[in-house]
């Protein structure tokens, strides 16, 4: 008979190896519906790569698309290594764009050197806010966080209706339902001329470094990982548990919202309702793919990027659907879900008579 029994250790190999070779096995998967559709995989695959690589512009979408994915990657990373679990970044993000929008527009008489910094400041308030109440919710009354940070992703979507409809509909917008343009001087600079990739890739990827460090190297990262291991012990050990839980809530919304403020003040200079298009959502799946792994979310999320980039150029080029991209990161996901099982346990066999002793 064959018995499930845990690893002892996982080996780093594996460890490494998971998510490459799922992102592999996803791309391999895909090629059946592709040949379903009448198209060359390998041509197919060709395509997207030049989508992505094939020109400056190319890359620098690419970049572009991975920046929002890399804010939420962390958000989720953070918290799910707490064991608290961020179903919540799509809001997250929703609030940090309301916020830079409210501040950013003009509303407020701010001299234009202090205007960028207090956006970025109030749209990381505004997503860590968004994740305290859950997390108090959780604390407090033991209310599971999934379910709260889920439903009050779509109470804030009908506030940001609200919103966009009352005080922060744009007057010259003829009645459509968008906010008022955020000043020049509070939009995030370009990085290249005539393209769209922005600052906040920047500040995205410093707070990736930052989030590493912190996690591997700082004493605020060993209790945050002791309580994601072992809450009970945690407190037992003399560890805040409730503290911990509070901070990491902070720093996962906060990134959730420096997603919003990317997008407002950096790319789009406005907002509506559509801003995201589930990038808060996208994120969990980038911090799955990453193994939790602050410098393994910049990796996955330029992988998961470069997909829906080279999708769209596929699409364009061969007459195959763009949601070839939405199956590839479901299957990415569904491939390291089962890969991190097979990193845990093995499978062993037993004789069936020195298994019933």
């Amino acid at each position: 008979m064959i018995r499930i029994e845990a690893r002892p250790s996982t080996p780093r190999a594996m460890t490494l190896g998971i998510p490459v070779l799922s992102a592999l096995i996803a791309l391999a998967l895909a090629a059946i519906p592709l040949l379903a559709a009448g198209a060359n995989p390998i041509a197919a695959y060709g395509e997207m790569l030049r989508g992505v690589f094939g020109s400056v512009f190319a890359v620098s979408e690419m970049l572009t698309r991975a920046t929002p994915l890399i804010f939420t990657g962390l958000a989720a990373a953070l918290a799910f290594r707490a064991r608290l679990w961020n179903i919540g970044a799509e809001g997250q993000l929703y609030l940090g764009a309301m916020a830079a929008v409210a501040v950013g527009s003009g509303a407020l008489d701010i001299p234009g050197l202090f205007l960028l910094p207090l956006i970025v400041v109030l749209g990381a308030a505004a997503g860590a806010a968004g994740m305290v109440v859950p997390t108090f919710l959780k604390v407090r009354f033991g209310a599971d966080e999934v379910v709260t940070t889920l439903l009050l992703n779509f109470i804030i979507l009908i506030f940001l209706q609200m919103m966009l409809e009352g005080p922060l509909q744009d007057p010259m917008g003829l009645g459509w339902p968008q906010s008022a343009p955020v000043l020049d001087q509070g939009m995030l600079p370009p990085l290249m001329d005539r393209m769209r990739v922005h600052a906040g890739l920047i500040v995205a990827l410093v707070l990736a470094v930052l989030a590493q460090f912190m996690l591997a190297r700082s004493v605020w990262g060993f209790r945050l990982r002791a309580v994601g291991e072992n809450a009970a012990a945690a407190r037992h050990a003399g560890i805040g548990v409730n503290r911990s839980l509070f901070g990491v809530a902070i720093l996962s919304g906060g990134l959730a919202g420096l997603a919003g403020v990317s997008e407002v003040a950096g790319l789009k200079g406005y907002l509506t309702a559509d801003l995201s298009p589930g990038f808060g959502y996208t994120g969990i799946v980038v911090a799955m793919l990453a193994g939790l792994s602050p410098a393994g979310v910049v990796i996955a999320a330029l992988f998961i990027a470069s997909v829906f980039v080279g999708a769209d150029s596929m699409s364009r080029a061969m007459g195959v659907s763009s949601f070839l991209a939405d199956l590839v990161v479901s299957m990415s996901l569904l491939c390291v879900l089962v890969g991190g099982f097979i990193a845990r346990y093995r499978l062993v066999w037993v004789r069936a008579g020195k298994a019933a002793r």
